[in-house]
């Protein structure tokens, strides 16, 4: 090995850290015990979370394929937008796991927040939910809870 006998890790993106580019992800997951869960109406039911969460979070799901005690996706994760996103992308994106009530609710927040020119209220506000967006661990972090559940 030229490195000194070092193993480095190789990324098949060398952009991963990339500020502008996405990163690709494999992502399997397993079913506890290996058991056969996955029949027509719980693969219905994973999709409409993972399509619901991919809504939300800004990742991309490429390519997946449910197996019967395990699933594969293939998870494309943008970075978020330099300055973050506007009101109403927040907002829209919520509305894919949220009720219409509750995105109500942080409409009236934001708006109060924008009308008192308290901008680090409103950044507190995105803050709640941004954090679980452009992010691989809570995409599947979130997947995985609400299919559980």
């Amino acid at each position: 090995m030229q490195d000194g006998g070092m193993r480095r890790a190789r990324w098949l993106a060398p952009w991963k850290d990339s500020t502008v580019k996405p990163a690709i992800y494999h992502c399997i997951s397993r079913v506890v015990d290996r058991r056969f869960v996955f029949k027509d109406l719980e693969r219905e039911k994973f999709r409409t979370f993972m399509r619901m969460q991919e809504n939300f979070s800004g990742c991309r799901v490429l390519s997946y394929c449910i197996m019967s005690n395990h699933f594969h996706l293939l998870l494309e994760v943008p970075p978020m937008p330099e300055g973050g996103i506007s009101d109403e992308v927040l907002l829209k994106r919520l509305t894919a796991i949220q009720s219409s009530a509750f995105v109500a609710g942080v409409a009236q927040e934001l708006q109060q927040a924008r009308e008192a020119g308290n901008e680090s209220w409103a950044a507190e506000i995105h803050a709640r939910h941004t954090y679980r967006m452009h992010s691989l661990s809570e995409f599947m972090k979130t997947l995985l809870q609400r299919f559980t559940r």
